[in-house]
């Protein structure tokens, strides 16, 4: 239990595997407690409460750990993460016209995702680059927003009519 406790990486698997230790500890415990109340009182009920106990202690952590679970499971946007927000710094690097199709989750605990399309003028792409606006999109989301995986599809102004792509065929 030691060990897992000292684990700082908000993972949702590590924390499975200290609810699961912690609740084996305070069975234990809480057995043996039982069984020397049983042994030296006869009060077989000792058992039942301490059952009772284990379950009232582990049962709201166990809820806790489904819910964020559940958050990234279903690409729940991180709670914490602004997107109109986001949109605006993103908006305010030099040469970025637009920013659409914005999207933000957790792919695990404590890791924010982010993907948008990004379209920028044809004189940035040909100053900087693509890399070089990937560079400045990554440390702008990074940097103020602690995003720490995003993706970005960069599109010069100059190409029109570049989200319908038309009907299937």
């Amino acid at each position: 239990m030691t060990v897992l406790s000292r684990s700082e990486t908000g993972s949702l698997n590590l924390r499975g595997a200290a609810t699961e230790v912690l609740g084996d500890l305070i069975g234990s415990a809480l057995t043996v407690v039982a069984g020397v109340v049983i042994w030296a009182t006869g009060w077989q009920q000792a058992d039942a409460v301490a059952s009772l106990l284990i379950a009232v202690m582990i049962l709201p952590r166990s809820f806790l750990l489904l819910r964020d679970s559940a958050s990234v499971l279903l690409e729940i946007a991180p709670h914490d993460l602004d997107l109109a927000e986001v949109e605006r710094h993103l908006r305010a690097l030099p040469g970025v016209t637009d920013v659409h199709d914005l999207h933000a989750w957790t792919i695990t605990s404590g890791i924010p995702s982010l993907s948008a399309h990004v379209t920028v003028t044809d004189q940035a792409l040909d100053e900087h680059g693509v890399g070089g606006i990937l560079d400045q999109l990554c440390a702008c989301t990074t940097e103020d927003f602690g995003v720490r995986h995003a993706t970005f599809q960069v599109e010069p102004v100059s190409h029109r009519e570049h989200e319908d792509l038309g009907e299937a065929h």
